[in-house]
């Protein structure tokens, strides 16, 4: 009886659709340093197989909000941790629809090497930019169709918060 149920719970765990598991956010993924006033986010293109690898770290349609002080400094190291396809990635303003292709960055120096080509798997850049003015952005990817297809996360620029911070929200999806 007890090999059944725990051949049941290993099968019913396996049956668990990739969007029902939740990916967590890493703390590791942001530091700060608030005398500088500077922050770094490590955005990690493809870092799991959801929506076919066209994620930043984990997450979708804006699930992930990176929140960044007005006037700081953000310095966001860019991975592609995808084995199959290039990625870059911008800060562009939201609009609806998305662009398909890359478009020009909302903040200057806000972007990678490479937008429409992309980085190829294991490539790296990082984008150092003063995080001003106040707004709400998206870190897109800039290969054609990536971004469209659901590769992008939030970034705020807030004029209130005290130090950066990584918040799960709604997708845009559910909306």
């Amino acid at each position: 009886m007890f090999r059944l149920a725990l051949a049941l719970l290993l099968i019913c765990s396996l049956a668990v659709p990739v969007r029902a598991q939740q990916q967590r956010v890493d703390p590791t993924w942001l530091s700060f340093d608030p005398d500088a006033k500077s922050a770094r986010f490590q955005l990690i293109a493809g870092l799991t197989g959801l929506n076919g690898a066209l994620n930043f770290n984990g997450f979708r349609d804006g699930e992930l909000t990176l929140v960044i002080p007005v006037g700081w400094t953000a310095e966001i190291a860019f991975k592609n941790h995808d084995g199959m396809l290039p990625h870059s990635a911008e800060v562009i303003s939201p609009q609806t629809p998305l662009p398909v292709q890359p478009v020009s960055p909302a903040i200057p120096r806000a972007f990678t090497l490479k937008l429409a080509t992309g980085l190829p798997p294991e490539g790296t850049d990082v984008m150092r930019f003063a995080a001003q003015p106040a707004g709400e952005y998206l870190i897109f990817c800039g290969v054609p169709g990536h971004g469209a297809a659901g590769m992008w996360i939030r970034l705020r620029v807030s004029a209130t918060a005290q130090a950066p911070a990584l918040l799960r929200t709604p997708s845009a999806k559910a909306k």
